[in-house]
């Protein structure tokens, strides 16, 4: 289909000027109508369907500069380019400041009317990027509603996974409880116990990201505070298991680096219950901060028997594995600081790790 031609309407009470006008543009492929005053352009341009108005600023009745302003008033106006026949600059300043695109100085020779075709073609440029421009904005403006949408639905969803795993995670670790509780062998009451354990401290995460409404971090304080409790509550090795003790920096790490750390805390303590005191009870301590330099410490300590690391096995190993690949999650290692009494293990490790480093290789 044929491209409509740009409707030009040109508002000038020189008839004879008004028909050179019209001749030249539509040489030129335009389509020129013309108005004889204000209120007949004014008229013309509330019947819609023009794209440029050409305007006169000497005319009687209602000049140029107040038809001006009754076409800027309207919805969604064409530009104007403003006519003059006279060489006083403060006529075309007040043209321009009243919202004239352009302007141009005729003549009774007609030579103005290059000019005038510039300019009208300057004005259609101008509302042309200036309607892209809006058109652009609004996209953005309705991309940014549709993404802040999307992030809103994002994070109601992850927290209802979150409710919802952290309740299958309970309820799990409750049927290994009732397992353990039913079974007739110690070694296997141990390992369940120590089963629903690291069963909690994935589960406690799942509850803190859901109770804090908080779907990227997690507050590290909270979340050993509470997985302490609950390896309290779990009752094993019920003479030492109310002397755990927690002191930790409120400091926010992401959801599945506080799981590795989670089981690392688990199972020291675990460690610690069963073999630091043989012949009673004794206190269990766990310690985490982070240094200026973004480097966090994990202490887990006890004042029992100590570490022999060239004597015998006293366990299958498995702890030792579990600890080892999480801290290799984490980016840090485990070592054993050298104490006068009992044990001491240091996790040490970044607070932010880059994911092409050790944790992409450790998953």
């Amino acid at each position: 289909m044929a491209e409509r031609a740009v409707r030009v309407l040109y508002i000038d009470d020189d008839a004879g000027l008004a028909r050179l006008v019209q001749k030249h543009l539509q040489r030129r492929g335009y389509h020129v109508e013309t108005a004889p005053d204000g209120d007949a352009g004014l008229a013309r341009i509330a019947a819609g369907g023009v794209d440029v108005v050409a305007l006169d600023h000497y005319m009687p009745g209602r000049d140029g500069l107040s038809t001006l302003a009754a076409i800027r008033g309207m919805t969604d106006p064409p530009p104007v380019v403003y006519v003059t026949g006279t060489q006083e600059g403060s006529v075309a300043v007040a043209a321009l400041k009243a919202g004239a695109v352009d302007y141009v100085v005729k003549d009774v020779q007609g030579e103005f009317l290059e000019l005038l075709q510039a300019a009208i073609d300057g004005a259609l440029e101008t509302v042309r990027v200036r309607r892209e421009r809006d058109a652009a904005e609004a996209e953005l403006r309705a991309s940014r509603d549709r993404f802040e949408a999307l992030a809103t639905e994002r994070a109601v969803l992850l927290n209802e996974v979150n409710h919802r795993v952290g309740n299958s995670l309970q309820l799990i670790a409750a049927l290994l409880q009732l397992q353990s509780t039913a079974a007739s062998n110690q070694e296997i009451r141990d390992a369940l116990s120590e089963a629903r354990n690291r069963v909690i401290a994935v589960a406690q995460v799942h509850r803190r990201l859901y109770a804090s409404g908080q779907v990227h971090t997690v507050g590290v304080d909270q979340y050993l505070g509470s997985l302490v409790s609950d390896i309290r509550l779990a009752g094993h090795a019920e003479r030492s298991a109310a002397m755990i003790s927690v002191e930790a920096e409120p400091i926010e790490i992401e959801p599945d680096r506080a799981v590795a750390l989670g089981v690392v805390v688990t199972e020291l303590i675990l460690n610690a219950q069963k073999y630091a005191y043989p012949d009673g009870s004794g206190p269990v301590r766990v310690r985490f901060g982070c240094r200026e330099s973004r480097e966090c410490d994990l202490i887990v300590e006890d004042d029992g028997v100590g570490f022999d690391a060239g004597g015998a096995p006293r366990s299958t190993g498995l702890g030792r594995r579990i600890v080892a690949a999480m801290a290799a999650k984490l980016g840090g290692e485990i070592v054993f600081d050298p104490v006068e009494r009992g044990t001491r293990v240091r996790l040490s490790f970044p607070l932010k790790l880059d994911t092409s480093g050790a944790e992409a290789m450790a998953s």
